[in-house]
């Protein structure tokens, strides 16, 4: 598809959205002890129009997301002349996607089985096809409507994935790269970005993490995918390298 040129009103509406959550980024990490350049923002674009996405990366947004295989390949056809474009999955994976997934996704957010990560590494081998970095699903809220693997399950994949040498390029090619979790829906009443009733649940996915680090489970740096529009401010706060952001970027273009 060839490349469009700026929309009138909408780059410029772009612009503003991303500098407004840029600032309240920042603002969250400083009161978290980290960096804004300690996040990265993966602007999510199951519902956004074409121009929106070309707008983003006119204002030099590089990372973007999609919650299933098809949709990725998809969008990353639609937009192959965003030069530098990075594309991340967000949601479920199947085992039968896995192909795919691999030839077009830089990193994926919902492992959540061995049976999973079996495949992803056999797959890779197969097709000599570099294994994107990889977060653990979480399921940390026990929420049974979600998909995640229980807290006190994730030490174990772990364990057999470095057993059964799964990924043994990690550290050059990807791998196990942190974890990952949703929060359930705020409280009613609960301003947006704020969501205070997900502190907890962040909260026990960064000591998840930490404690993994610590064991060895997980290395140096082990990232936290958690945050989206609706509770990033509280994400970044209890940790967060990663968010995953739609609505807010897209209010009023």
């Amino acid at each position: 598809m060839s490349g469009e040129g700026p929309v009138e009103g909408v780059d410029a509406r772009i612009r503003e959205n991303l500098e407004r959550l840029a600032k309240l980024m920042a603002e969250a990490a400083a009161r978290g002890g980290r960096d804004r350049d300690a996040v990265r923002l993966l602007a999510v674009t199951k519902y956004a129009e074409p121009k929106w996405v070309r707008a983003l990366h006119r204002a030099g947004v590089r990372d973007f997301a999609e919650n299933t295989v098809q949709r990725g390949v998809a969008a990353r056809e639609s937009y192959s002349d965003l030069a530098g474009a990075r594309w991340h999955l967000i949601g479920h994976l199947q085992t039968n996607k896995v192909a795919r997934a691999l030839s077009t996704f830089e990193s994926m957010h919902s492992l959540d089985s061995i049976r999973l990560a079996r495949e992803i590494s056999a797959q890779a081998r197969r097709r000599s096809l570099p294994v994107p970095d990889l977060y653990v699903e979480v399921n940390v809220a026990a929420d049974p409507r979600k998909t995640g693997l229980p807290a006190d399950g994730v030490a174990g994949l772990l364990e057999t994935a470095r057993a059964e040498d799964l990924f043994p390029d990690a550290t050059t090619r990807g791998g196990i790269a942190g974890l990952m979790a949703m929060a359930p829906a705020p409280a009613p009443g609960e301003p947006p970005g704020a969501a205070e009733s997900a502190r907890p649940h962040f909260r026990r996915l960064r000591e998840l993490r930490d404690q993994l680090v610590r064991s060895g489970l997980l290395p140096e740096g082990a990232g936290l995918s958690m945050g989206m529009s609706s509770d990033l401010l509280v994400a970044i706060e209890e940790g967060a390298t990663v968010v995953r952001i739609g609505s807010a970027l897209f209010e009023g273009a």
